[in-house]
């Protein structure tokens, strides 16, 4: 044994423990850094930044295939003068802002304008106002008359449009129609065989009372889920401030629900403004062309009229005028969510 200055010894050198003795250990090169991290099978991962445009490019090639390039199509034809002999020739002339011009100029173009707006409103506002009912009824019934109810409203919402018209035929029917037996027993008389589609205002009034029919579930179903989110805290201290129904709706209701009416109008006006089917499947947009609104007047001018370019103008100005109107709209909205 050697001993060293300041009472230190020094041991013989031992193995590593849990090491087999007289095997090397591995000495890291001082200059190697950490070797890189690869993926399973050495693959290499996209960059994080790509993930969400990955992720969104199908929804936007499927957007772009079904609604974009018909629509580029579209404008490009309402800028030619195709009709029924160009079409078979396979001649597409161009005619600049013919198409445009002859509308802006017609009268029927502005009636029925003047017509969609009408028909629009009138419907929005119904849809709007009976939907609400429903909904606060939804919320006021018990348990059992609440699942009742909103099982038919999401039957009458799902029914397919074609077949909701056909039964609307039936029940305003000339001969056998159940609403021309009620006013006969109900004591009105020249209701034998009573035509209620012979005029452009009565046939728009039965498509009406079809289409609030079948919108009504939609804003009646989410005007109930609104109102679950209102705390019964409130309806508490107006009932003890003495408010009344009306002034409860105003004052609670209404400013908490604020955005769902913004919203829910915003979808109706889109919705009804659109209805093609309804109008076209009722009686073709008759009696003379007196019951029809923009999508239909577009289409009577392309497939019966063979006014393909015209019918595509229209469908142009049907497009601008609904982005011209709904811009007010997209400000309010803005404006209530910059307020929040």
């Amino acid at each position: 044994m050697t001993v060293h200055s300041q009472g230190a010894m020094t041991a013989a050198p031992q193995d590593a423990p849990h090491k087999p003795a007289g095997r090397p250990e591995e000495t890291a090169s001082p200059t190697a850094g950490p070797g890189p991290t690869s993926p399973r099978g050495g693959r290499r991962s996209l960059p994080s930044g790509w993930l969400p445009y990955l992720l969104v490019a199908p929804a936007v090639l499927a957007l772009a295939t079904l609604l974009l390039y018909p629509l580029i199509k579209n404008v490009i034809l309402s800028f030619q003068d195709i009709n029924k002999i160009e079409f078979i020739q396979r001649k597409y002339p161009f005619a600049g802002f013919s198409n445009y011009t002859q509308l802006i100029g017609d009268a029927d173009f502005w009636t029925v304008v003047a017509r969609s707006f009408a028909f629009t409103a009138a419907n929005v506002a119904l849809i709007m106002v009976l939907g609400s009912l429903i909904g606060i009824l939804l919320n006021r019934l018990g348990k059992k008359m609440r699942l009742v109810l909103s099982m038919a409203l999401v039957m009458a919402w799902a029914m397919p449009i074609v077949a909701s018209v056909q039964v609307f035929k039936w029940l305003f029917d000339e001969q056998f129609g159940v609403m021309n037996w009620v006013m006969r027993s109900a004591g009105f008389a020249g209701y034998e065989q009573h035509n209620w589609m012979q005029t452009g205002l009565s046939t728009l009034t039965i498509v009406t009372v079809l289409v609030v029919w079948g919108s009504i579930p939609f804003v009646a179903l989410n005007m109930y889920a609104g109102l679950t989110t209102v705390g019964a805290e409130l309806y508490e201290a107006a009932r003890m401030d003495g408010a009344n129904g009306w002034q409860t709706f105003w004052k609670i209701v209404f400013p908490n629900l604020r955005p769902f009416f913004l919203i829910t109008t915003f979808l109706e006006v889109i919705w009804v403004f659109k209805a093609f089917t309804q109008v076209y499947a009722m009686n073709k947009g008759g009696p003379d062309r007196a019951s029809e609104i923009l999508p239909v007047f577009a289409y009577v001018e392309g497939q019966s009229q063979a006014h393909y370019g015209l019918a595509a103008a229209i469908s142009v100005l049907t497009i601008l005028i609904l982005v011209v109107v709904m811009s007010f709209y997209f400000r309010l909205i803005l404006k209530q969510e910059e307020e929040q």
